[in-house]
């Protein structure tokens, strides 16, 4: 077995180039996890092991679960057996909030999540990336603000340092690459405001 493998487009000026950056010099040792290794270790174990075998309406147990690490959880809050979170020490979730199944918290920075908040299936909330002028490709980190009310259907993918307003709704499979206005409706890829979200009032 060939132990350097190059791309299959032999001699093809566009895939041979020489890199510009130099993966093997990467370093994120100044990154501040939260938490010392064991912890992190003890988590994803007890995750990888709880999660799953919990039944689907016992969202309560694992909030418990959260909170014994760190994480900040409201009352009522329902959180599905399938969804993932890195450091839960770094989450906060308001009262009466949903995330759904398959949902990734990629918590390397804080996640904020208010009030009456649901974060549907499958929706990656990513609060890291890379620096792409960065020789070395550098660790960036950012929080995430999800304000009260607010909904992110299905299939979303959030970047770091995003804020979505209160009581906005984001449109199924966007990406959200910039913050959103309090009560809007906002689709697309990238993401953007369509109209003003309003709400029925019950006679």
């Amino acid at each position: 077995m060939n132990p350097n493998p190059k791309p299959t487009g032999k001699n093809d000026p566009l895939l041979e180039a020489a890199p510009w950056v130099d993966l093997s010099q990467y370093d994120q040792s100044n990154f501040d996890r939260g938490r010392p290794g064991w912890v992190i270790l003890l988590w994803w174990f007890v995750q990888a092991v709880t999660f799953p075998i919990t039944l689907h309406n016992w969202s309560g147990l694992r909030c418990a679960i959260l909170r014994a690490f760190g994480a900040k959880i409201g009352k009522g809050v329902i959180i599905r057996p399938t969804a993932r979170i890195n450091y839960p020490w770094k989450l906060t979730i308001g009262d009466y909030s949903w995330i759904g199944d398959d949902v990734v918290l990629y918590s390397l920075d804080p996640i904020y999540l208010g009030s009456h908040v649901v974060i549907s299936q499958e929706c990656y909330l990513c609060t890291g990336s890379h620096d792409i002028t960065s020789p070395v490709f550098s660790l960036q980190t950012a929080p995430i603000w999800v304000g009260n009310g607010a909904w992110v259907a299905t299939d979303c993918f959030v970047a770091p340092g995003v804020k979505i307003g209160a009581n906005t709704v984001i449109g199924a499979r966007s990406s959200v690459y910039r913050s959103i206005p309090a009560g809007k409706i906002a689709m697309g890829n990238p993401c953007r405001p369509c109209k003003d979200r309003s709400v029925k009032v019950d006679n």
